[in-house]
């Protein structure tokens, strides 16, 4: 029995009887049936679906927002406009995908000779609770218009919302099979992975799950993306807009609750500017309205479950123990954290080395340009890192310093589905999202043509 839990006031929301191995088997082959047909439809066939999908969306937005906020805890206007966001990248690929996979001519010995761009088949995706419609459609829209078709394992907590995700791709019309939701429990994946009709596997989450899945697939020689986890660093210089930095960092580390692999979850401050930046940084996360995740004015909801509450707590309490301070916060209740914040934060600390999933976040000072390169790349980690300074000549110079997968230049680090997303090191590889996003699961199919008349 699988069952979704409200966090904020511990009530049963739905429990979903897993399906068995005889109606996955069903899935499975269904999904390949799908398959042999969607991989032959018109692109203008998949942009018109994949548009009804955005517009699906749209429609039951409060619906599916609200199922959000129930399962996880997410600020209400923060699940708003994340199924926006995802209404926005099925327009996105609805719109791109056509040319993003036209035939790529090259010249070569040949008299014609060109890359074309096929679906591998059907596509798994274990998708994590932290944002329950995003992390599916950003796989979804790209793998869909690609001509595959995708089946869905997500986390065990957010099911009804991964039967709205079924339930709006069938109300747009997609053909039976095309996207189905699998109401099964971890422990079934290594077997749905061995299945020949699964071609390739997409995983968000952490990095033992991650290695699972890696070595499930591997054993079967099939392509896996993975995007783990992140421990961002948010790299203050003296010289950048404090107020404008203080104001994007506390989002880039509270939106969402602090609940989020690419959240800024290291603080960086040049000593020139670290007592200014942190005294308005902690009257703003003071500011942040804490309470019903439902209420359109809270901004700081609960955690997922208590376990992750108590995972927060104890990486701070470790801290401290090591010689770390609280500035403020630092109080648990159930599955709600306070806004923390904790300074004289060591390389040697959990705050430091650990991902911190909620919202509370680790201050470091540092004086150099060296030292700051050093303190970023000191992470198991690559997701992404924020850099604020007004130099552009010093912006273009550390870029090729920092080993991640992204450099945002005085923003948070955010996913845009006109750009590549993903990590190195510990967060994973490969890419979701833009026209990399789109390769990813394709077969790059060289074609040679000579002596033809």
């Amino acid at each position: 029995m699988l069952k979704s839990i409200n966090p904020f006031n511990g009530k049963l929301l739905h429990t979903f009887e897993e399906i068995t191995a005889k109606e996955t088997e069903k899935k499975l082959l269904l999904a390949q049936s799908a398959f042999k047909e969607h991989k032959n439809t018109s692109f203008k066939f998949r942009s018109e679906h994949m548009n009804h999908v955005a517009a699906v969306l749209r429609k039951h937005k409060h619906k599916y927002a609200e199922s959000i906020t129930a399962e996880m805890g997410k600020p209400i206007t923060q699940s708003l406009a994340e199924v926006e966001k995802c209404a926005w990248v099925c327009s996105y690929y609805a719109e791109q995908a056509p040319s993003q996979l036209e035939n790529e001519f090259i010249v070569s010995d040949a008299d014609k000779s060109f890359v074309s761009f096929e679906p591998l088949g059907v596509v798994l995706a274990i998708m994590p609770w932290n944002y329950p419609f995003w992390q599916v459609f950003r796989f979804a829209a790209p793998a869909l218009m690609a001509g595959n078709v995708g089946l869905l394992k997500h986390a065990s907590n957010v099911m009804k919302s991964a039967s709205f995700i079924e339930e709006a791709f069938r109300l747009a019309g997609f053909p039976e099979g095309c996207f189905q939701n699998l109401l099964i429990k971890s422990e079934a994946i290594e077997g749905i992975i061995s299945r020949e009709e699964v071609k390739a596997v997409t995983l968000t989450g952490s990095k033992s799950a991650g290695a699972s899945v890696a070595s499930a697939a591997g054993r079967e020689i099939k392509k896996t993306v993975l995007e783990l986890g992140g421990s961002n660093a948010l790299l203050v210089f003296e010289d950048a807009n404090i107020d404008t930095a203080v104001k994007i960092c506390v989002e880039a580390r509270f939106q969402n609750t602090g609940q989020s692999c690419i959240a800024g979850k290291r603080l960086l401050l040049q000593k020139g500017v670290y007592n200014e930046f942190l005294k308005k940084f902690a009257e703003k996360v003071g500011a942040l309205k804490s309470g019903d995740p439902m209420d359109p004015e809270t901004y700081i909801g609960v955690l997922a479950r208590e376990d992750l509450a108590r995972d927060l707590e104890d990486q701070v309490n470790r801290s401290v123990s090591m010689g770390a301070r609280i500035l403020r916060g630092g109080c648990r209740r159930g599955t709600y954290y306070e806004p923390t914040i904790v300074t004289d934060v060591t390389t040697e600390m959990p705050m430091f080395l650990e991902e911190t999933f909620g919202p509370a976040i680790g201050v470091t000072s540092f004086e150099t340009e060296e030292e700051a390169i050093q303190l970023v790349n000191t992470s198991e980690f690559g997701l992404g890192v924020s850099l604020f300074t007004n130099s552009l000549d010093r912006a273009t110079a550390l870029v090729g310093k920092f080993d991640e997968g992204a450099v945002f230049v005085n923003e948070l680090v955010k996913s845009d589905p006109r750009l590549p997303f993903g990590g190195v090191k510990n967060s994973g590889y490969g890419r979701e999202l833009s026209r990399h996003g789109m390769l990813e699961f394709v077969n790059k199919k060289t074609v040679y043509m000579t002596g033809l008349i």
